[in-house]
């Protein structure tokens, strides 16, 4: 009766910090800057959607790295389901909208294409979110600069291991414009994690 039960440290640590200080495990909250690579196959149309505060900074730019043509439509609508930015058959684009509060739905349409499957990389980057976005930059204050290089730098290896990855897998197939592309997205995966945003 008399043991004593003893809490690793780090354990410890967590249960002694207030919820405050921890974002992230009190609830989810999205990332101000994200991005994300995917395969839509020919014939089809993926659509995303991201949560928009009023008065934010709603900023998606995409390139298509793979498939014929190097093209896809793009289609950005608001909550009310008005459509803002539609695109065809383009390679590239970048586009900023001044939000409302509401769900924001972007699609990348591959349906006029019968054969080729495309390979689509898009960044989405969201400015101005209020209290939401102090509550994730708050931890960065708790890590020491030698620390926060080290992580950055394991974040560029692992987006480096990711497409190595990919192209032993045969997802990123050779084409005329693949090195271009691909020291493009390793330069701008880089620039990202090292430099502090403006």
């Amino acid at each position: 009766m008399g043991d004593k039960i003893w809490l690793p440290f780090c354990l410890f640590l967590l249960v002694a910090l207030p919820l405050r200080l921890l974002p992230g495990v009190a609830g989810f909250t999205p990332s101000l800057d994200s991005d994300f690579t995917f395969t839509l196959p020919a014939g089809q149309k993926e659509c995303f959607y991201q949560s928009m505060p009023l008065k934010a900074s709603l900023e998606i730019e995409y390139q298509v790295l793979d498939g014929a043509g190097l093209d896809i439509d793009f289609h950005l609508a608001s909550p009310e389901g008005k459509t803002l930015v539609f695109e065809q058959r383009k390679s590239d684009g970048v586009h900023t909208v001044e939000t409302e509060v509401g769900d924001y739905m972007f699609c990348f349409d591959n349906t006029f294409s019968t054969i080729s499957e495309k390979v689509i990389f898009f960044e989405l980057i969201l400015d101005n979110m209020g209290e939401q976005a102090q509550e994730q930059e708050d931890w960065k204050k708790y890590i020491t600069g030698t620390d926060m290089l080290e992580m950055k730098l394991e974040d560029i290896l692992e987006s480096i291991n990711s497409i190595k990855s990919r192209e032993n897998q045969g997802l990123l197939a050779p084409t005329r414009s693949y090195r271009r592309d691909k020291e493009w997205l390793l330069l701008r995966i880089s620039r990202e994690k090292l430099l502090p945003p403006p």
